[in-house]
């Protein structure tokens, strides 16, 4: 019997889903891909980042506010999507960082904060899984511990003697870090907004850039979506607390974008079927093996 291509994306809060891998999500639900977006934490700790509602109403009701904002952004990527339930650990600053919060999602154990995602992976059944690498993109608690948690799952969904109450076993094929902003990206944006007369947002970061964090060289992936790209921008500006909709995020023309850096880019971590690398797919050696309805 045919079956349909199944993607899960595994994020830390509400409004990642819609920052990291959102154009390819959008055109594979374009394709008849069945998407499901899981979300690990509420984001209750999550900053308001958009001054026009930084004002306390606001961050009185932000734990809904953050849900309801998930709704809508979901509705236009066309996505499904699961909360996981656990509570946002919050980004520590200081020197001395101060510890994490009781009971958040950065200090549980991963073994035990992966067993409702391994129930999700045995119900949804995907093919392929994408979430963040072991420094969760950049080091915030709850990204390296989704990253921890997806690995776990990962691992875990297709043993049966793993997880026994958590519903019949499910291997996943292909496990893929999201790739968002490496130094090739982002210099390769800068350069064209200066080509074209403009103030580049990046000029900064790129002065201040870690050489020791980027992980450019580890791409194996790039998906051709830019006819998504006005998707994923609307769904990040449904999440309105988190996003400024005349900040940084939005400074680069979608033209600009198109012509220099068209894909969403990835790394294959873990694969049980063979591919040719680079991949232009996150099916790439699925496709091939899976009667596609």
């Amino acid at each position: 019997m045919a079956e349909q291509l199944r993607l899960m994306a595994v994020h830390a809060h509400p409004d990642d889903e819609s920052s990291k891998g959102a154009a390819s999500s959008a055109k594979y639900v374009a394709e008849g891909v069945s998407v499901l977006v899981v979300t690990c934490t509420g984001g209750e700790r999550g900053s308001v980042l958009n001054p026009k509602l930084d004002r306390p109403e606001v961050w009185a009701d932000i734990a809904n506010i953050r849900r309801r904002e998930m709704d809508a952004a979901r509705e236009i990527l066309g996505v499904q999507q699961a909360w996981l339930g656990y509570v946002d650990s919050g980004l520590p600053e200081g020197d001395p960082l101060p510890p994490l919060p009781e009971g958040c999602f950065g200090l549980m154990d991963p073994e035990v904060a992966a067993e409702p995602l391994v129930k999700l992976i045995r119900e949804f059944r995907p093919h392929v899984i994408t979430t963040y690498d072991e420094n969760g993109g950049y080091p915030h608690p709850d990204h390296i511990m989704t990253h921890k948690v997806s690995v776990a799952a990962f691992e875990a969904a297709g043993d049966p003697d793993r997880f026994p109450t958590a519903g019949e076993p499910w291997q996943p094929l292909k496990l893929y870090y999201n790739s968002g902003f490496s130094k090739d990206r982002v210099l390769a944006l800068h350069e064209a907004m200066l080509a074209a007369g403009r103030t580049s947002p990046y000029a900064e970061w790129i002065e201040k850039w870690d050489e020791s964090r980027d992980r450019g060289d580890k791409i194996t992936t790039k998906v051709p979506c830019g006819d998504y790209f006005h998707v994923r921008d609307d769904a990040l500006r449904a999440h309105a607390t988190q996003v400024d909709p005349d900040g940084f995020w939005f400074q680069v023309p979608r033209e600009i974008q198109l012509e220099v850096w068209p894909t969403e880019d990835f790394e294959l971590a873990r694969s049980l079927v063979d591919s040719t690398l680079p991949e232009t797919d996150l099916f790439a050696g699925i496709r091939d093996s899976v009667t596609v309805r």
